[in-house]
């Protein structure tokens, strides 16, 4: 392994197997302290982080040991790795804690070996449950799930753009953020490309990557990141959870175009029907489409000053989610029961 290695464990792509790896190295840290043991919570695994009798504070990255790293990755193995990098500093990382967003637990750093830990998120990516191996019961992706997803995300990028130092994500995806054992999103690779030494683009093409898809033009162009940069990536994201396919795809057999082009070129909602994932079947209102569909061509706007702030976008999505809760939910003798619209054609 040479004095550059990162390996990132934990908390990226969703990958299984992966993310496999963080809840054992938890497992070997909470048989270091019985009081987390009996937590459940999320928090529970964090405090858990302990060494030698001190307990990781919240605000802090926790050092691992390269031999309880070792043994949790079954000798580093090459399934267990998800990236590598140039390292950076990580405490500022550490110290962002927020719902929607994949907590950096802690770091290892043994002479030319160095690691980062995240927290483990149970059900993987996003994107394996719309068009991966990991599909959900359609119940678990209605529109209004998908809306509460769509939301929980925002929350989490909006957070990072508040910070100050403000942090752009600069690799927001559809793989990038996780859920939860009850489908709460968390964003994760937060910051990541600031120091993983990912390299620009090799230039214009025809064929646009699973990856370069969800960049934004002034990005693919001239490398120029931005909080509006990150509004277009989420768009991208907001596009794969409606139509529960990958950005890439196109919209019919007879057309050469990406589902991200064709929505730029058409912005006629007569249209809008073919591309709303079937899964969906009626289980939204054609306003609520309608308003979502609009939002999403907002946010993949060619010019980055017509798009909104993710603060902004975060506010609408609550918005429509709270109009499609009241209008498809009415009360039967004190219970909820859903009630829905038909579909019909946007």
């Amino acid at each position: 392994m040479s004095g550059t290695l990162a390996a990132i464990l934990g908390g990226a792509a969703g990958a299984v197997a992966s993310v496999g790896i963080v809840i054992l190295v938890i497992w070997l840290c909470r048989r270091r302290t019985s009081a987390a043991s009996e937590s459940g919570s999320s928090e529970g695994s964090v405090q858990a982080g302990r060494h030698a009798g001190i307990e990781m504070s919240l605000q802090e990255a926790r050092r691992f040991d390269l031999e309880e790293l070792s043994m949790a990755t079954k000798n580093f193995s090459d399934r267990s790795l998800i990236g590598v990098g140039k390292f950076g500093e990580v405490r500022y990382l550490s110290s962002i804690h927020h719902r929607n967003i994949v907590s950096l637990l802690g770091y290892c750093q043994d002479r030319i070996l160095q690691i980062l830990v995240y927290e483990y998120i149970p059900n993987g990516s996003v994107s394996t449950h719309l068009y991966g191996p990991a599909q959900v019961s359609d119940e678990k992706l209605e529109f209004k799930n998908r809306l509460s997803i769509a939301l929980g995300a925002a929350k989490g990028l909006a957070h990072l753009h508040s910070l100050t130092p403000r942090l752009i994500h600069k690799d927001f995806k559809t793989a990038n953020v996780l859920v939860d054992e009850n489908f709460i999103p968390k964003v994760a690779d937060a910051g990541l490309r600031n120091f993983l030494g990912k390299s620009d683009p090799a230039g214009p093409s025809s064929q646009v990557t699973v990856d370069e898809i969800f960049l934004a033009p002034e990005v693919r162009e001239f490398w120029r990141f931005s909080e509006k940069s990150d509004v277009y990536s989420f768009g991208v994201f907001l596009l794969e959870l409606v139509s529960g396919r990958e950005a890439t795809d196109s919209p019919s057999l007879e057309s050469n175009q990406s589902l991200v082009e064709w929505l730029q070129l058409n912005q006629d909602y007569s249209n809008f029907s073919s591309i709303i994932d079937r899964r969906l079947s009626s289980s939204f209102t054609l306003e609520g489409m309608e308003e979502f569909i609009r939002l999403v061509i907002r946010c993949v706007d060619l010019s980055s000053e017509r798009r909104p702030s993710m603060g902004q976008v975060m506010r609408e999505l609550e918005r429509i989610l709270d109009k499609e809760m009241s209008l498809t939910t009415v009360m039967v003798e004190g219970k909820t029961t859903p009630s829905f619209y038909p579909q019909g054609s946007i």
